[in-house]
């Protein structure tokens, strides 16, 4: 089985509601599993608003369907030039290396420049390692993710300021 078909595999997995699949052919099994992880965020009250309204009680949400996001006051400078950014993702499952072996540096750090056909890590998936392109021209502002961090298909690894 080829690489590639592996990722429309896993996107296909992804994008649908099946929970586990597994598929197996001649001695080649893929079995793939998805977990909901649910986070509860609850709102910061200030110890002035305690002190200002005695009578407040703090409850903690009962269910993850109670839980609503806090949205912040006044957006920082810092979300507008964010968004002006490109995002380098990871197109797989797998596990984030920043460098070809453990004693060798690492491809690209915050401040370096990259192009488009640039390696900027490794993403291992079932024993193969996939070298992963920046598909832009820019400087790298961010790495999003840590060495031998578990990533998801889809999610942010490297920010870039395009040129």
């Amino acid at each position: 089985m080829k690489v590639q078909e592996i990722r429309e595999i896993i996107k296909l997995v992804d994008q649908s509601n099946i929970s586990e699949f597994v598929y197996e052919n001649e001695g080649t099994k893929i079995k793939l599993k998805k977990t909901e992880t649910v986070t509860a965020i609850q709102p910061a009250i200030s110890l002035d608003a305690l002190q200002a309204n005695a009578a407040v009680e703090v409850k903690p949400a009962a269910a993850p369907e109670a839980v609503k996001a806090v949205e912040p006051a006044a957006p920082a400078p810092a979300v507008s030039e964010r968004e002006n950014l490109h995002k380098i993702t990871s197109p797989m499952v797998g596990t984030f290396y920043q460098s070809p072996a453990p004693d060798s540096p690492a491809y690209v750090k915050a401040g370096d420049k990259v192009t488009t056909d640039s390696i900027v890590c490794i993403v291992e998936a079932m024993k193969l390692f996939n070298e992963i392109e920046a598909e832009v021209s820019g400087e790298v502002v961010e790495v999003l993710v840590k060495e031998g961090q578990l990533v998801e298909y889809g999610q942010p690894l490297f920010l870039v300021k395009p040129e």
